[in-house]
């Protein structure tokens, strides 16, 4: 219970700098918030975020590429990279099963943008780590095995 009020003053936060600074608008904050998808951020398995996102399965790619360290130091800050060479692609996540929630970040990429995210994400131990693109329509996923020497998800 006290992630989801950390989440929901964390987002309203956010919102409220964006809109302080003329980023975005009032309405754009209201409809950014009424838009999260609940589900895919508390489900753990892979299928189950490709489900929650709205698709019915994902296929292997080798059009994505998936940059992060084979061995994380600190599992409280790892940096990952994903860059899409599929066409359409409209958006990019990031999944670590072995976490509380396994989506860990999301992005949507607008049209005629450049397919390439940089994050850095929580780990609490061990896990294979997923890139997931949602390419004209479709899923596909690529992932590695990141090890995780000190947890960051509460360890």
């Amino acid at each position: 219970m006290n992630h989801q009020r950390r989440d929901v003053l964390r987002m309203g936060t956010v919102l409220s700098l964006a809109v302080a600074a003329g980023v975005v608008r009032p309405e754009q904050a209201r409809a950014a918030q009424e838009q999260w998808n609940k589900e895919a951020f508390t489900v753990h398995k892979v299928d189950d975020v490709v489900k929650a996102l709205g698709g019915s399965n994902s296929a292997a790619s080798d059009q994505i590429t998936l940059v992060a360290p084979d061995i994380a130091e600190n599992g409280a800050v790892v940096p990952v990279g994903v860059v899409s060479k599929l066409p359409k692609t409209t958006q990019i996540s990031v999944l670590v099963p072995n976490n509380p929630a396994a989506l860990a970040a999301s992005f949507d990429i607008p049209e005629d943008s450049l397919p390439d995210i940089a994050t850095r994400i929580k780990m609490g131990k061990t896990s294979d780590v997923y890139a997931l693109v949602k390419a004209d329509g479709k899923y596909y996923t690529v992932h590695k095995e990141i090890k995780v020497t000190l947890g960051g998800c509460g360890g």
